[in-house]
């Protein structure tokens, strides 16, 4: 779990900051979080604050953690112990309300920010946006307004490279506005490093109604959905699709290809809720039932799954996820697919996820 340092003193001179904290000096030379090793191994990562009290808030891998005033100036702060290999979503949380980091070069959306241990992968094709960038949104939309789930959404296409195999990217709003997907994709088909695909942005109304191991979703796509997509005029194969979920959406991505395998037979999946049961919203800990939930008990039904290509991925520190992952995983190989397994320096969270998303999508493809 992280600490607070308790004793401060020269700390900011450890993490290369010069300067009296507080004086426009220092707030003018500030860039965080910065990292310096801790003593018995991870990193201690320095976090500023400059305004009134706050907390600084993590998605997934902490509790918040209290920041600290620097004796009578604005200027509050936080050495918080990170792990070897992380990267992390953070925000500053002032009476309720979350800031992006004003010293961080690297947002996610409006109010949150980015931070990776020096040790962490690089995430090749993702650009360092900050919390004020607009984010580039495709100019192809879909109307769908779907008979099987009820509700009207905007689906948005983007044809990169000039399209190719469709890209169904489950919550699809946050591959849009929290984490610019389509420039990473651009930059990837560029690169050379996947071949040109159409994405498809698919947002959610409900998640977790809409994809816990849900018919009528896979039905609404298969039946309502893409023939829409097709209609639009931007190339799109898609007797190639690849599904890409993360959470709640890697479970319905699963369970799509356990059920719909003429629809779906390519699966990028990273941290799969798979200890989803119909009953464990339910519980006081959801993550608490029969390891791999669901799909585990569908998989040794031992279906032929000899016509999927599936990639995994689960983030290093996910310590309570790992054992619902694991035997998904293997039982899925013992069931004929074609599998690849990885992990991710990360908890939780989607910036963790951003480097599998195209890596894991390029495999696919195959």
């Amino acid at each position: 779990m992280p600490l607070v340092t308790a004793d401060m003193e020269n700390a900011f001179a450890a993490f290369g900051l010069r300067g009296t904290p507080g004086t426009e000096e220092f707030w003018a030379a500030v860039g965080t979080p910065v990292s310096a090793p801790a003593e018995d191994g991870g990193w201690a990562t320095l976090f500023l604050w400059r305004g009134p009290e706050a907390s600084v808030g993590f998605e997934s891998w902490s509790e918040p953690v209290p920041l600290r005033r620097w004796g009578d100036t604005d200027c509050w702060y936080a050495t918080v112990r990170m792990p070897a290999r992380l990267r992390v979503t953070y925000q500053f949380l002032v009476d309720g309300t979350a800031y992006a980091d004003p010293f961080n070069p690297v947002g996610a959306g409006g109010d949150r920010s980015i931070a990776a241990t020096p040790d962490a992968p690089a995430q090749p094709h993702w650009p360092a946006m900050g919390a004020d960038a607009v984010l580039p949104v495709p100019l192809t939309r879909v109307r769908w307004n779907s008979g099987r789930l009820g509700g009207r959404r905007t689906v948005r296409v983007h044809p990169a490279g000039g399209g190719g195999p469709v890209v169904l990217l489950l919550d699809g709003d946050d591959w849009l506005y929290l984490h610019p997907a389509m420039t990473a994709f651009d930059s990837a088909v560029a690169s050379g490093g996947m071949p040109p695909v159409t994405l498809v942005f698919l947002p959610s109304k409900d998640r977790a109604a809409e994809f816990g191991c849900r018919r009528e979703l896979w039905e609404g796509i298969r039946d309502e959905l893409l023939p829409l997509v097709a209609d639009t005029g931007v190339p799109a194969d898609l007797d190639r699709l690849v599904v890409a979920g993360q959470s709640l959406g890697g479970l319905s991505a699963m369970y799509a290809a356990l059920e719909f395998p003429g629809l779906v037979s390519r699966v990028a999946c990273q941290s799969a809720s798979f200890w989803w049961t119909p009953d464990a919203m339910d519980l006081a800990d959801p993550l608490g039932g029969p390891a791999g939930g669901t799909i585990a008990a569908r998989l040794r039904e031992r279906p032929d799954l000899s016509g999927l290509r599936i990639a995994f991925d689960v983030g290093e520190h996910e310590t309570r996820m790992l054992p619902h992952c694991e035997p998904v995983e293997t039982l899925t190989e013992q069931a004929g697919a074609t599998v690849r397994v990885s992990r991710s320096a990360s908890d939780h969270d989607r910036a963790g996820w951003r480097h599998a998303l195209l890596r894991d999508v390029a495999w696919a493809l195959g």
